[in-house]
Formats: structure tokens, C-alpha cells, sequence
């Protein structure tokens, strides 16, 4: 049994963590106006002016595209997924029939390839190769084309393994891109788009923060569609009424829990936790798969810094023994803060078994249990790592991180959810030995600079996989695939420019606020 009283005399780690920018108070406070039943009212009238437009088969096909584009940029698709199909059913019935006008330009050209491999149809790369000289090289005239670099830029990011010309499309338009940036060739809004799309693609952009960004470029145009800029800002602000209740009713259960009160070494990241499953998930239907993951995300982040921060190698290796044996009896030999930790996981995860076994017969306890026990083996392995100042090979890091990051656990509770409801610097400050660019410099011998390098290309060819999964016949549902791939998303946001999740900065904050706090302006 583990000695209790000698606890208080170990020497504890800390991480120094600053303390929650989002208390209970101001989350108790939300309230948003547009609940009420007569901006919903408003809103679904708007919605059947906008369905009109997509069916509108009197508008030509590369108008009502750039519509459907429009739509999902504005973040209202979900709204027409049945109506978008059909029209985009339409424009592969065209060009089947060999239309003389089906062959659009660079930009429409782009623009449909996209559009078609978003919603699953596996099209070939093969369309852009009428855009080739007869060296095989893009012709160098496209350039002066900036409206069909940048939809050409986008398009790449669609590609799958193999698929060499939309290798050498990304490296042609970035090129032409940045050259647009770097000799300020273009003004106004033009220059804006082109520096949100070199920031970050728009297939790896989180949908809620690209429908915000969207929305407010969208309004600047002289030809703006009034119809779809006033559905947007009104859903926009719909959703988030509907996000602030979800956010109210997870913040009481957070305090009840009390791990944050009991637990002052541990990051309290309840709205940073939430912001996740906003990522993976916005619509108002899943509201229950938000507040599960936001609970699986907050122990998650509790837990790992148990064995990154405070406990002990021995205290780490009851701790894991006790989840993979879930045995309540386990608590026993451990440590009273431990304690605490083993029975929140233990009560929130059996809550999710017993209901799914009640609502749909199912007994999911095996697989969300193994999930659990598979990650902290990964985190006592890191721990270990630690511990004896090993680095280990690339390689060998890699094959414990894909599970110590969490994505598996994370997944497979949102699978059975969704059933239910059809940085460097911070990391060494904390004590870790290793991470993927200090493996790969140690084992290769090369520059941070290259490793990074290094890193971006296997988080490349990692995404051309991912977009290969997502138009193939999978197991999974397409809301849960969606969702897999929505994770990648979010953590590069949350990533991108720092630690947004453990060190949130004032951009952090006020993403947050935008997109959760404060409603846009009508």
C-alpha cells in the first residue's frame, strides 16, 4: 500500500500554470438574446430564401457553385447538405453529358474539384492537367490570374497520396501567392484573402472561427447577397446562444466535480476544453457530444498533468495499474490526490456506459475503459522517458505519441456519443525529456530548422491519407469521420501559434470571446 504520510515531504514539480481567465461567475452569466423563438423564426424564413437559391436550376451551374461555396464558407452548409448534393449531382450530370460549357476556367475548374472532394466524390486530379504546357509545367501565364491561384491554392490541399499535380499545384500557387505578399502587387481585400489563405489553408480551418473571418470579409463586398449575409450573422449568433447554454451547464458540473479546487498543480481549462469540441462539432444537434468530450478533455487535461507535472514514478505506476484494473477497490494504495483523480474518471466514464447501455443496449464500458488504459501506459512510458533523461528514436517516440496525445480516447467517446445522439518551450519548462523535433534533431543529427521542416511533411502526407479516408467506403458515419477530421483541425488551431490550451494568450482569448462570448453585430 502507498504511504499516504509521505507525500507532504516530497519534493512536487510545478509548471506554474496561470489561473483560468474564465471563471464560474462570468460563465453563469451568459445569456444570449438570440434563444428566443422569434430570431429563430427570422432565421429559418432566411434559410428557405437561401435553399431557393442553391435549387435554382435556372442559374448557371458555376453561379450556383460559387454559391455553395459562399454557404459554407459563411458556415450555414449544414443547413442544406441535401440541396448542395443534388446541385453538385447536377454539375457531374453536365459535365458526364460532355456540355460545351462544363470546362471552366482555372478558378472554376479549382473551385468544383474542391467543392466535389469535400462532400466525397472521388474525382480525379487528372482535370488540371489541361493547365500544363507541353513541358508539363503550369503555364507560367496563370500566374497573372490571382483569383485562380488562390482557388487553385485551396484545391490542393484536397489531394491524396500519389497525386503529383496537386503537389506541383500547392508549390506553383504558394510560389505566385507569396509573391502577390511579398511585392504588395494587389490592396484592399484581395491582399487579405490571400494572407488568410497562406496563413492557413481553408481545408484545415476550423469551420466556426473561418464562418466568423468569412462573414465579416463577405460583408465588404460591393456585391455582397444581402439574403446570405443576414442568414449568416443571424445563425452565427443562434449557434452561440446554443454553445453559452451548453458552456453553463458544464460549468456547474465542473465545480461540482471540484478537481480544480482540490488539485492547485493542474491546469483549469474548462472554456479552453470546450473550445475543442467546438471545433469538432458546432451544430446545435450536438450539443450532447459536446458536453461528453468537453467532461473526457478536462479530465484528460487533469490527469496529464498528474504525470507530468506531480506525481511521483511510483505514485504513476498505481495510478495506471488502478485504471486498467478499474477496480474501485484500487484507491486504496493510492494517494489521496490520486484518489480524487481515479474516482471523477471512474464516475464520468461508468455515467457514459450506463447510459448508452440503457438508451440503445449497448455495452461500451470494454472499449472506453481500454481507451483510457492504452493512454496513461503512453503517459507513464513519456514519464519513464523522463525519468532516466532518455530521448528515444524517432520512430520509438512516434509510436507512443499517436496515443499519448489523447485523439483515441477522444474518438472513441465521441463515436459512441454521436451514437447516442445520431509548445516546444512550455513542454521542457514541465520536465518532459523528449518531443517529436528534439527525437528527430538527436537521432538525424540535423537543424531544428529542418526538423520542423520534417514534421510539416509527415503532418502533409498525414492529411492526404486523412482525405483519401474521407470519400472511400469506411466503417465509421460520415458525422464521425467528419468529426476525426475536425480534431486535426482544432489541434492545429490550438497549436498553431503557441499553447493555446495550456498558456492561452490575449489572441487566444479573444477568439474565444468572439466565438462563444459576444454576438456579431446584424
Amino acid at each position: 500500500m502507498y504511504c499516504s504520510a509521505c507525500t507532504n515531504v516530497l519534493q512536487r514539480k510545478s509548471a506554474n500554470y496561470q489561473p483560468n481567465l474564465w471563471n464560474y461567475d462570468s460563465l453563469q452569466s451568459l445569456k444570449s438574446d438570440y434563444a428566443d423563438v422569434e430570431y429563430k423564426d427570422r432565421a429559418r424564413k432566411l434559410q428557405e430564401e437561401v435553399r431557393r437559391m442553391i435549387k435554382d436550376e435556372s442559374s448557371e451551374i458555376w453561379v450556383t457553385l460559387e454559391l455553395i461555396d459562399d454557404v459554407k464558407r459563411l458556415g450555414l452548409s449544414y443547413h442544406f447538405d441535401k440541396e448542395i448534393r443534388e446541385a453538385l449531382e447536377r454539375f457531374l450530370s453536365l459535365e458526364r453529358c460532355n456540355s460545351t460549357n462544363i470546362h471552366g476556367n482555372l478558378h472554376e475548374t479549382a473551385l468544383s474539384f474542391r467543392l466535389l472532394r469535400e462532400y466525397g466524390y472521388d474525382v480525379s486530379a487528372d482535370t488540371f492537367e489541361r493547365f500544363k504546357n507541353y513541358r508539363g509545367n503550369f503555364e507560367a501565364n496563370l500566374s497573372r490570374d490571382l483569383k485562380g491561384m488562390l482557388s487553385l491554392y485551396e484545391a490542393s490541399f484536397l489531394g491524396y497520396e500519389g497525386e503529383e499535380i496537386l503537389d506541383e499545384a500547392q508549390a506553383f500557387s504558394s510560389l505566385h501567392l507569396r509573391g502577390v505578399i511579398d511585392e504588395g502587387r494587389s490592396s484592399g481585400m484581395v491582399m487579405e484573402e490571400v494572407s488568410h489563405a497562406l496563413e492557413l489553408p481553408l481545408h484545415h480551418r476550423i469551420q466556426r472561427l473561418e464562418a466568423q473571418w468569412y462573414i465579416e470579409s463577405f460583408a465588404k463586398r460591393k456585391d455582397a447577397n444581402q439574403v446570405l449575409l443576414q442568414a449568416a450573422k443571424l445563425d452565427f449568433n443562434i449557434v452561440q446562444s446554443t454553445l453559452q447554454d451548453d458552456l453553463r451547464e458544464l460549468s456547474r458540473w465542473w465545480k461540482g466535480m471540484g478537481l480544480s479546487s482540490k488539485l492547485s498543480f493542474s491546469r483549469d481549462r474548462l472554456m479552453e476544453c470546450f473550445f475543442w469540441t467546438v471545433g469538432m462539432a458546432f451544430e446545435p444537434q450536438f450539443s450532447h457530444i459536446r458536453k461528453g468530450l468537453t467532461k473526457v478533455t478536462s479530465l484528460i487535461t487533469t490527469i496529464d498533468d498528474v504525470y507530468d507535472i506531480y506525481g511521483t514514478f511510483e505514485e504513476l505506476q498505481f495510478f495506471t495499474a488502478a485504471v486498467e484494473s478499474w477496480d474501485v477497490k484500487a484507491v486504496k494504495v493510492l494517494p489521496d490526490y490520486m484518489k480524487i483523480c481515479f474516482l471523477a474518471l471512474y464516475n464520468t466514464v461508468n455515467e457514459f456506459a450506463y447510459y448508452a447501455l440503457k438508451e440503445q443496449g449497448q455495452d461500451i464500458l470494454p472499449y472506453l475503459t481500454k481507451a483510457w488504459s492504452d493512454m496513461l501506459k503512453a503517459f507513464l512510458q513519456e514519464a519513464k522517458w523522463c525519468r532516466e533523461k532518455h530521448v528515444p528514436k524517432f520512430r520509438e517516440y512516434l509510436n507512443n505519441a499517436w496515443v499519448s496525445v489523447s485523439g483515441v480516447v477522444i474518438l472513441t467517446h465521441a463515436y459512441f456519443l454521436l451514437n447516442h445522439s445520431i509548445t516546444k518551450e512550455a513542454e521542457l519548462e514541465r520536465g518532459e525529456a523528449a518531443n517529436s523535433i528534439v527525437c528527430y534533431m538527436r537521432e538525424s543529427g540535423t537543424s531544428e530548422e529542418d526538423a520542423y521542416k520534417h514534421i510539416h511533411d509527415l503532418l502533409n502526407e498525414t492529411w492526404k491519407k486523412m482525405n483519401k479516408d474521407g470519400v472511400t467506403q469506411s466503417p465509421f458515419p460520415k458525422p464521425f469521420v467528419e468529426m476525426a477530421i475536425n480534431l486535426a483541425r482544432i489541434s492545429h488551431c490550438i497549436y498553431q501559434n503557441g499553447d493555446a490550451h495550456g498558456a492561452p494568450d490575449d489572441k487566444a482569448k479573444n477568439r474565444v470571446r468572439s466565438l462563444i462570448i459576444e454576438p456579431m453585430a446584424p
